[in-house]
């Protein structure tokens, strides 16, 4: 299985030497087991809701270390079941960081709650608890932190602000299936864990999928009666919900994938080692900022993400590109800039290390089939565009 990576995932305009994802890799090493798995689907005719379904629930619940898990269409689609069980609507304030993707604030806005946007640690690029505290105010009802990256945010702080203001606590584990703060694997810490299956992600399937993970019995239920248009039985419905299931050929994919998840972490792990001993090596980190594992926590690393300061990255990003080097920004908006989120009032400088964040950031090829020979191309890459933009200066 060699099919070309999609020119976004490369993050390059010429010949690839190097791309930034190449999820056909991995999948090549399972086509057989996935094609199998997809051709029972396929067989017994059982396309919502069959066995597989039932099996990548449970298989998630027991990775979570929580008591269910609950599977949707898509992450964005657990972002928004989180918030409607939870009863978030008009009038309601939802606390978030502003340099994520954008599904993150988009569920708040959808259900009418107001999105308050608070700033960054500019070390993990995590919500910055100590803000959190700041903003919240009588209408706060909930705070969604961000595992960006890989790496969970300082959940002992923010759950323990939660917990002395009663509010909510939704976890956004998009970026970070497997990862783990001070031994608690992300998605069991929070109200609800919210996960994306989309295929760049650490786990990822054929196409979007989601899941929701939670120790409450009752909130569990909720979250599963409101994924199927809060039908229960069939057609009766008690509540207003949406249509977001998770396919059973989706769940079959997710099967066969999820017994590698173990190896492939250890595969990313690896390389963000390598990655730091040989930028060092090269003198590298006198000229650009690495990313670091925060004390307490188990980094997944979806993103190795680099800062390189002083107006450079774009310039950076260029010539590595040049070199058939692929690279991505995550995120060059801040989300509080984005136009649609304008009426919020929030202005230049308002989240100073969100917007700082969203200058210097570039991520670079992390995936697991990454070789070692590639890896070093990358960083000989980096080096050769750093020092063309040192002696330009």
């Amino acid at each position: 299985m060699s099919a070309p990576v999609s020119d976004n995932a490369r993050g390059v305009t010429g010949p690839v030497s190097v791309p930034l994802l190449d999820v056909n890799r991995g999948n090549g090493l399972l086509r057989d087991a996935i094609l199998e798995a997809v051709t029972a689907v396929c067989d017994s005719g059982r396309f919502l809701y069959g066995p597989d379904v039932r099996q990548i629930e449970e298989s998630m619940a027991a990775v979570c270390g929580t008591r269910f898990a609950v599977s949707c269409a898509s992450g964005s689609d657990a972002l928004l079941l989180a918030l409607m069980a939870l009863d978030i609507g008009p009038g309601d304030e939802v606390i978030t960081p502003s340099f994520t993707f954008f599904a993150t604030a988009s569920c708040i806005w959808r259900l009418g709650a107001r999105i308050v946007f608070v700033d960054i640690d500019p070390v993990t690029f995590n919500l910055d608890p100590r803000r959190v505290e700041a903003a919240i105010t009588p209408a706060t009802k909930a705070i969604i932190p961000v595992h960006l990256f890989g790496q969970c945010a300082d959940m002992d702080a923010i759950c323990e602000i939660a917990a002395r203001h009663k509010l909510h606590v939704v976890e956004d584990v998009a970026q970070a299936i497997g990862a783990e703060y001070a031994g608690r694997p992300a998605g069991s810490m929070g109200d609800v864990g919210c996960f994306s299956f989309y295929p760049t992600k650490n786990l990822g399937g054929f196409g979007d999928g989601g899941m929701l993970s939670t120790h409450n019995e009752a909130l569990a239920a909720k979250l599963r009666l409101l994924a199927a248009h809060g039908m229960q039985p069939r057609y009766y419905h008690s509540v207003v919900g949406i249509n977001s299931r998770l396919d059973t050929i989706q769940a079959a994919v997710l099967n066969v994938k999820l017994s590698q998840l173990g190896q492939w972490t250890n595969a990313r792990r690896a390389n963000a080692a390598r990655y730091a001993e040989r930028l060092a090596a090269e003198g590298l980190d006198q000229h650009l900022t690495l990313p670091c594992e925060a004390d307490s926590r188990f980094h997944v690393w979806n993103q190795f993400t680099i800062r390189i300061p002083g107006g450079q990255r774009d310039t950076v990003r260029s010539r590595l590109a040049h070199l058939g080097i692929g690279s991505e920004v995550y995120y060059p908006v801040p989300l509080h800039l984005q136009e649609c989120f304008s009426c919020l009032g929030y202005e230049p400088g308002s989240l100073p290390e969100s917007e700082l964040a969203a200058g210097e950031v570039l991520s670079l090829p992390i995936f697991p089939e990454l070789t070692a020979d590639e890896l070093e191309t990358v960083v000989q890459g980096l080096a050769q565009a750093l020092t063309r933009k040192r002696a330009a200066a």
